[in-house]
């Protein structure tokens, strides 16, 4: 059984659907230290322009340490209606934007409180859109205590998985040693971004993937899993 983890993001690119598909499971870790400046409450879409952060706004001030599930949204800020019509503005034009133009637009109409919440109910529709169905779960019902590698081994033991799929950057900061020693055996996904078709001329990798959802549509999948591999 192959498993996976990453923090809840915002509308994530592809890599992080092409490694949750190539899952048996999936762990949202959502109890670990938010980290500003990620992925967590922002990613890039591509305009008129050129790429454009939509970034959804956080209650931070004197919440240093504070967990990626308790992160709070600013709704007094009106990013939610600075983010629909940035979309419809930009993607109005792509072949398949006005199928899935109305669950956006309620979803941003919404009034979110925690940011884990935007952002898994974003993924989890994206993952039916790309035809992604492996189970999803949460670190934080897991009431683990240890850190580091040793929390991503606890992890896979507590569901029974024989392997642990990292993303690329793992191998910067994971103790590869415990993954033997615990008999998991360790692969890292390398993702080669692979091209497809854009509104806008010259193609920009790295964009959220509601780029490619408008642009592919029921293709998205096959473009997703075209552009992935697994270093062992």
């Amino acid at each position: 059984m192959i498993l996976s983890v990453h923090q809840p993001q915002y509308v994530p690119w592809l890599g992080y659907f092409h490694k949750i598909a190539k899952s048996d499971v999936f762990v949202f870790l959502d109890d670990v230290q938010y980290k500003k400046r990620e992925f967590q409450n922002r990613n890039k879409i591509k305009t008129r322009d050129g790429w454009l952060w939509l970034t959804v706004p956080i209650v931070s001030k004197s919440k240093y340490m504070q967990k990626i599930a308790e992160v709070e949204i600013d709704n007094g800020a009106g990013w939610a209606n600075d983010h629909i019509k940035t979309i419809e503005h930009s993607y109005a034009t792509a072949p398949f934007f006005a199928g899935h133009h109305g669950f956006f637009s309620e979803l941003l109409n919404k009034k979110w409180t925690k940011l884990t919440d935007l952002n898994v109910e974003t993924v989890r529709y994206l993952m039916r859109c790309f035809d992604i169905k492996t189970p999803v779960h949460f670190s934080s019902g897991l009431n683990l205590e240890t850190t580091s590698t040793q929390r991503i081994i606890d992890i896979c033991k507590n569901f029974g998985a024989d392997t642990y799929l990292s993303g690329a950057g793992g191998m910067n900061y994971m103790d590869e040693s415990l993954f033997e020693k615990n008999g998991i055996k360790l692969v890292y996904q390398k993702f080669v971004h692979p091209e497809y078709r854009q509104c806008f001329g010259t193609f920009l990798p790295f964009m959220s993937a509601i780029d490619l959802l408008f642009n592919c549509g029921n293709e998205s999948r096959d473009v997703i899993m075209r552009g992935g591999v697994t270093i062992h």
